[in-house]
């Protein structure tokens, strides 16, 4: 779902006034006269609080963009923006609710959308705003109010309020005994470095991980090391982990080697690496004796790795396509974003870029400001970069930092 609350094109330069906002607060006035009264307040019943900030705090905020000046990368950007036509503009309360809670202000910012929704009139305004007060809720956790709002939702709009999903750390911990399974497509080469990067993290903070290679067609020299790397640090960390397709890739791998030709060592070392993950054992002995022969040097003993499981391996698969997307999840705040810089080098060689956002819960000002810089250089370079996913909360600041006007941002369902 394309996001909802883009901005109108900026006026041109030197044009006596600014655009006037639609759809916003009563005293700044409205361009839909005839639209209703608005609805009964929403229940002020407190939600449990979250760690955060409080909304008094708001105006002591630190904007300070790391990696670059806003303004300075906005003004080279300035020719190359093409901003969708027609659709309003964020309201203020919109845009503070979404600093508050990248600022850990969750209470705050459900206080600020409740509050216009009970004031607001604009159509599209109020439909920013009710999407991101029930994805607020999913975020936090709170299943019963979200599910009394869906129906206040529902009558509004006349249409099916999102599903309920727990998107919140606990909702999180709950996934985390699930396997994922990482699928591998295509021609394995060296351009997967940051893409092997997550796979490691996973495979690390879950504990069990496994990598479906049915659909690799072939593997350089940079492919076959960043695979075996990956498998090899994977089984000396004790993670358990399974090679789906490993018979496959094998036949692959072999169609390719040449014994008593010392070449492609690191595509020897895959695939004698890939034969202890299948029965095939006569053949690991076979290929070790003519690695032995080809290098002149001892080859990789036979190890079966442990194998998952029955409930690791009945779990729910979560699937993560490592080749065509970069990955983002849980909260990205504070000085540490070296998760965002990773982007320009998975966005090498690359046209599109796409960026998986359905797991990223929170974003703070200041990693909002970098992914910005990151992804305002791309677009120069011609690149089209879609953030898919985005949760309604991190979507509205990514509006306020103006990454709409250098990316496409899709809304989670």
């Amino acid at each position: 779902m394309a996001l909802p609350f883009f901005g109108k094109k900026p006026a041109a330069a030197g044009s006596p006034a600014p655009r006037p906002r639609v759809g916003t607060d009563p005293a700044q006035g409205s361009s839909r006269p005839s639209a209703p009264p608005p609805p009964p307040p929403l229940s002020q019943a407190p939600l449990s609080r979250l760690p955060g900030k409080s909304h008094s705090e708001t105006s002591s905020l630190d904007f300070t963009i790391a990696g670059g000046d806003l303004k300075r990368v906005m003004a080279q950007c300035a020719d190359k923006v093409h901003v969708e036509e027609g659709v309003d503009e964020m309201s203020p309360s919109a845009e503070e609710a979404a600093i508050l809670y990248a600022n850990g202000g969750y209470d705050d910012a459900r206080t600020v959308l409740e509050h216009a929704l009970n004031t607001i009139r604009g159509a599209d305004a109020r439909l920013t705003l009710w999407g991101m007060l029930l994805d607020l809720l999913r975020l936090t956790g709170h299943r019963e109010r979200f599910e009394a709002l869906s129906l206040s939702y529902a009558t509004e709009f006349e249409r099916s309020p999102p599903a309920w999903l727990d998107l919140s750390p606990q909702g999180a911990k709950g996934t985390e005994a699930k396997v994922q399974t990482v699928n591998l497509s295509g021609i394995l080469n060296g351009q997967a470095a940051a893409q092997f990067a997550q796979l490691i993290q996973i495979g690390m903070r879950t504990g069990a991980l496994r990598i479906d290679l049915s659909r690799l067609r072939g593997v350089d020299n940079a492919g076959a090391e960043l695979l075996l790397r990956a498998v090899r640090g994977l089984r000396k960390a004790k993670i358990k982990l399974s090679l789906a397709g490993a018979g496959h890739l094998a036949a692959v791998l072999g169609g390719v080697v040449t014994p008593g030709k010392a070449e492609q060592k690191p595509v020897w070392l895959l695939l004698l690496e890939v034969l202890q993950y299948t029965e095939q054992n006569d053949r690991f002995e076979e290929l070790a004796v003519d690695y032995a022969m080809t290098f002149e040097e001892s080859p990789p003993s036979w190890e079966p790795p442990p194998e998952l499981t029955a409930s690791q391996a009945g779990a729910e698969v979560l699937a993560v396509q490592l080749s065509d997307v970069y990955r983002l999840d849980g909260e990205i705040v504070g000085p540490n974003t070296e998760v965002l810089r990773k982007i320009t080098a998975f966005a090498s060689g690359r046209t599109k870029v796409e960026v998986d956002c359905s797991q990223l819960r929170r974003m703070d000002f200041v990693s909002a400001g970098t992914l910005f810089n990151i992804v305002s250089q791309l677009h120069a370079q011609g690149r089209l970069v879609v953030l898919k996913g985005v949760n309604s909360m991190v979507a509205a600041l990514m509006q306020v930092m103006s990454l709409h006007q250098v990316a496409r941002i899709e809304l989670r369902g």
